[in-house]
Parts: structure tokens; sequence; C-alpha cells
């Protein structure tokens, strides 16, 4: 497993609290640590590269809340770790690669501060954790049309959890909300309170809150149903995110567009956050200092349309993640570039700096290593990254 994590660590998401029995002031991880000691009972069975699907090339995922980490092993031996602050059998405690009995077979999941819910292929099933153990809070029976005899939902092969046949799975009751299946939808991202959905022909849906332009509509008016992004329209889209309150998506071409909440930068665009933060200096330290583009009178605070963000002259952009006020993206060069809030070193840059502006995570560069995919966190940032003369393994 080649995943790295950074940032907010309070309940050991990342790195243990404690070592040998001492407790370890290491709420802030500021430059990427490797995640191999979240779980250490993965599949055993080992595939030739040859042999390899692009499901099998990555044995594992990473989803993640504010205070736990999930590893969702996906080859040979299919089941969920958690590491962070649970609330289970033995009261609240602060687990290490715990795994999960009821996960086992599992083919994706989702992890927020109340529910695990689990993606089989017959059944999704979502459990509380509570103080008294885990506890079976809701499921569904998985159905397709050759079921039904209808066409519920679209069903291809590149449908993404948390959406599944007929509509989507939340992060709390209601847990399935419906979706017109004229939409045929491939990707969804789920916000704090608002949704970004990709359709198969690249155009861009969102619904929910836009209090702070997150819906990318050009105003601050809510949508209770899925409203086409028009200023996205004629321009396919690959790939969309979600933090909490702002929105990002990739074209077909490589360009990424970001709206919505700008406080820390998050989408790119000079804050004002940042400025006055400099000038009021706050007490802050050298490595600590708030980055902020020139000296423009010209700030964002909120982006209601999607803007073009400049992350890479060289290369195009494959991944994007957003977390609650940073974001993530990944080239096809394997370059990770980060931006937004810093204050946990969730940008992954060896300090607690804040930023506006993309800049390259070293760490990666530097060390000769590609990166595949990134993950954000609400405050933390997870990366999945391969020595860079074996990219494709």
């Amino acid at each position: 497993m080649n995943w790295f994590g950074f940032g907010f660590n309070g309940f050991g998401q990342i790195v243990p609290r404690q070592k040998d029995g001492e407790y370890v002031d290491s709420a802030k991880v500021l430059s990427p640590v490797s995640l191999g000691s979240l779980c250490t009972c993965g599949g055993k069975k080992q595939l030739s590269p040859k042999h390899k699907t692009e499901t099998e090339k990555q044995k594992s995922k990473i989803v993640a809340s504010w205070s736990c980490t999930a590893i969702i092993q996906i080859n040979d031996d299919p089941h969920v770790c958690i590491s962070g602050f649970i609330n289970d059998s033995g009261g609240d405690v602060n687990a290490r690669g715990l795994r999960v009995p009821e996960s086992e077979g599992c083919e994706d999941a989702l992890i927020s501060e109340r529910y695990l819910t689990l993606s089989f292929a017959d059944r999704v099933e979502c459990w509380s954790l509570k103080p008294t153990g885990r506890a079976l809070a809701w499921s569904r029976v998985q159905y397709t049309s050759d079921d039904t005899g209808s066409t519920p939902f679209y069903s291809g092969p590149t449908i993404k959890f948390p959406l599944v046949s007929g509509g989507y799975i939340a992060s709390k009751p209601p847990f399935f909300q419906p979706l017109s299946s004229q939409l045929y939808a491939v990707n969804l991202a789920l916000g704090a309170e608002h949704a970004v959905l990709l359709t198969a022909s690249g155009t861009v849906y969102t619904w929910g809150s836009a209090s702070h332009g997150q819906l990318g509509h050009g105003s601050l008016v809510s949508e209770e149903k899925p409203q086409a992004v028009e200023a996205l329209c004629g321009l396919p889209m690959k790939h969309v995110a979600a933090g909490c309150w702002h929105s990002a998506c990739i074209s077909a071409g490589g360009d990424l567009y970001v709206w919505g909440w700008n406080e820390s930068g998050q989408i790119g665009l000079p804050s004002k956050g940042l400025k006055d933060a400099n000038q009021r200096g706050q007490n802050i330290g050298k490595d600590e200092l708030m980055l902020n583009k020139g000296d423009s009178n010209v700030f964002i605070s909120i982006q209601a349309f999607p803007a073009l963000v400049d992350v890479s002259e060289m290369s195009e952009i494959c991944k994007v993640s957003c977390g609650s006020r940073h974001t993530a993206a990944v080239t096809s060069t394997g370059n990770l570039y980060t931006w937004g809030w810093g204050h946990y070193g969730q940008l992954g840059h060896g300090s607690k700096c804040s930023s506006d502006e993309p800049k390259v995570v070293e760490y990666f560069s530097n060390g000769a290593m590609f990166v595949e995919d990134v993950v954000c966190g609400l405050w933390n940032t997870f990366v999945s990254a391969v020595p860079r003369e074996h990219p494709a393994l």
C-alpha cells in the first residue's frame, strides 16, 4: 500500500498519538508520512502487472471524516479498517487499524462522524457508530434493470459510489435519495450542504445550499433539484469534487474549474482573508506564512460561477479533491498541487502555511514519486504514490 497522509491528526487518524505508552503531541502532521500501519491485514494474493485490471492495480482506497480514516481493502480479502476516534463496544476509543467485521466482502465505503456506510455487490448497509457498539441503522438491496424489467438508473461500468441503482446514498438519514433515470449519472460528490453530479455525457449538475456560491449558478439561491451548471454546458467534464462550501470539476481536456467559497484561497483566486491575516499579523511565524497572489486589491470571497484555475502550465489535471477549506489536484505527470487553508499542515509543504495559489508538494516531486490519487479529508489530505520509474504498476 502506497498511501501517505498529512494534516489534522487530533485523533491519531494519520500517525499514532501514543508512543511507548506515552501521549505524543502530534495533532498536526506537516509533511507526508506513510500510512502503512493503518491496515496490516490486506489481501495476500499477488497478481503480475500484465494480469492486473484497473481495479486490481489499486489495492486500497481511503475515505475520511473529521475524526476518522477508513482504509478499504479491495483485492482478495475486501474489508475496512478504521483509525481515529470511534464509539465502539468498549466506549470512546482512538482506534488504530481496527478491522470492521461487518465490512467483510464490501466493495466500497463512506464514513461520517456517526455512520459507516458499506457498499456490497447486492446491498448497501449503514452502520451507526454508538458507544454500545456498531448497529445496523439502514440497509437496501441493490437491483439492476435485469431484475426489474425496467431501467430505473444508468448502471454502466464507470458508475461510482455513493451512486446506487435509482439514486444515491447520503451521509445521514434519510440515507437513500432518489435521482431521475434521465440524468444518467456516473459520478457524485457530496459537500456539507450541496451535491455535484456528473452525467455520462459530461454535464455537471448541482443542487442544495448556495450560501457560498458552491452551486456555480451565479447566485446564492439554493436549489432543491439538480440543475445543470450552464457556464459549463457544451464543455464535457470527466470528474467532479465537492468540499464543504466549494466545488470543482475537470474537463475532458484536463482543465480545472473551481467555484464557491474562497475565504482561505481554496478556489485558487486572490483571497482577502489571507491578505487581512497578513496585515493583522496574528502572531504568525515563518512556518505559518499566509501566501497571497501579488498586491492586487481585487479579491474574491465568493465565486458563484466556475473559474478556470491555472495549476500547471506543463500538464493536464487528472484528479482533484476538496477538503473543508483546501483543494488538492494531481497532474498527468504525477505531481501533486495543493492550496487553501493549511493550519494543520494539510497542504503538505512542511509548514502550517495557507495559500491562494496552487503549489507543488515537493515531498513527492523531489522524492521521485509519481502521485496516482488524492483524497482530501476535512482538515487533512491522503495521497497514493509509487516510485516514478514505475508509474503504471
